[in-house]
């Protein structure tokens, strides 16, 4: 079956781009986005006080929408978030309080922020909290308003229950109650602020489905689905996740240069799909990119990391991050904007370099170090250390009062001893 031929501005930006998975109703969709302004939600529940890059290709799905003429709408799970989204986990989240919940908000805002435009205008984004009416439902009202129109057989049929359940996983009733709350969330949305189009992940499809369905049913009004694909890096990794940890979106979680560095050290297979996903660039500028070969990838790599690191933390982190990186990496020279890493003298001077590689955050232990070492990964001032248990000593110390310590070609600490 080939592709249908969009009419609206935004699904043909969607489907150029690679954003579109599933979709409700196709047609429909695309008359209304070709007709006027839709409004459009994603929900984002707030166990942190960050997002992490996973998350990104939703936040830039709003963007997109916002683009087109549109208007997006972030709701915050401040209700859901009590409870816990059971899909794609083995087991149920710590509950959290309200007060670190609006502290999580309040810091996710700020991403946000640097995304879309926020205001009163007809196509201004909006943030809005699902704790607003969540929390007003009395138990029993809830259950007789909405528990009528889902079907336990159904709700075991999806994938976020079924897939925890064949892995005898236990599920609490809390989280079996998510998909209905989540659906709510459709219909007060639909009802307060005239939003017809949910989207999501693909993950989500059973829920957005839900949605989708409640909406009809109850007020009868148009309504409508979208999901991204399942979004994994071409080594067959999960976005978002590196050896090191979560790729965070806040600037307090993961500096700019970290975050420039995620974005260059992509794979080669990855780095248009990337920059049609995650950059303004134009597609025809993608395409010339994405056609460079052998060492001029890496060109392609940089505009990557150059895009991705402004749209979120502006124009001077990205060429500050671009700067220390090619200073650092490629002509042997220390930068301010290096990740620096204070430690106690005493725990760096007269301690093994595998272990101060490791409380500095450059590998995950000092077997990792000792292997990286063996290996000649492991640098120390730019020269290869062939031993992880060689003694760092006072001389090793910089002129600038640092140790530049290096875990292959693409990381790089400042450890300060103080």
């Amino acid at each position: 079956m080939t592709d249908p031929a969009f009419k609206s501005d935004f699904l043909k930006t969607l489907q150029a781009r690679g954003y579109i998975h599933q979709i409700t109703h196709p047609e429909e969709l695309d008359a209304a986005c070709a007709a006027g302004v839709v409004t459009g939600y994603i929900g984002f529940d707030a166990t942190a006080p960050s997002l992490h890059v996973g998350s990104l290709i939703q936040i830039m799905m709003l963007r997109r929408l916002q683009q087109a003429g549109h208007r997006p709408i972030v709701l915050m799970g401040g209700g859901t978030t009590k409870v816990g989204d059971p899909t794609g986990k083995d087991a149920s989240r710590p509950q959290l309080t309200d007060e670190t919940i609006q502290s999580n908000i309040a810091s996710i805002r700020t991403v946000f922020e640097k995304f879309l435009t926020f205001g009163d205008g007809p196509t201004d984004a909006l943030m809005l909290d699902n704790d607003a009416w969540l929390s007003g439902y009395g138990y029993i009202e809830f259950l007789r308003e909405y528990g009528t129109h889902f079907t336990v057989n159904r709700m075991l049929a999806f994938d976020s229950v079924k897939l925890r359940l064949e892995r005898e996983q236990p599920m609490t009733f809390l989280e079996f109650n998510y998909m209905l709350m989540q659906s709510v969330d459709f219909l007060e949305l639909n009802r307060g602020y005239g939003c017809s189009l949910q989207m999501g992940g693909s993950d989500q499809w059973g829920n957005i489905v839900s949605g989708v369905d409640l909406v009809r049913r109850v007020d009868g009004q148009p309504s409508f689905g979208l999901t991204t694909p399942l979004l994994t890096t071409a080594s067959g990794g999960k976005m978002g996740k590196t050896a090191q940890g979560a790729v965070w979106l806040n600037a307090e979680q993961l500096s700019p240069y970290d975050y420039w560095q995620f974005w260059r050290n992509a794979d080669d297979a990855d780095v248009g799909r990337f920059l049609r996903l995650f950059t303004d660039l134009p597609l025809d500028e993608v395409a010339r990119l994405e056609a460079l070969q052998g060492a001029e990838i890496n060109d392609a790599k940089k505009a990557l990391a150059d895009a991705a690191t402004t749209m979120l933390h502006g124009a001077d982190a990205a060429a500050h991050a671009r700067g220390a990186a090619e200073a650092a990496f490629e002509q042997g020279r220390l930068s301010a904007d290096l990740p620096t890493v204070e430690l106690p003298s005493d725990e760096v001077v007269g301690a093994m370099i595998a272990a101060v590689a490791t409380r500095a955050g450059l590998t995950q232990s000092n077997g990792e170090a000792r292997r990286l070492a063996q290996g000649g990964g492991l640098r120390l001032n730019d020269e290869p250390i062939a031993d992880g248990a060689r003694l760092i000593e006072a001389g090793d110390v910089t002129a600038d009062g640092v140790l530049k310590l290096a875990a292959g070609k693409k990381k790089i600490v400042l450890v300060r001893p103080v």
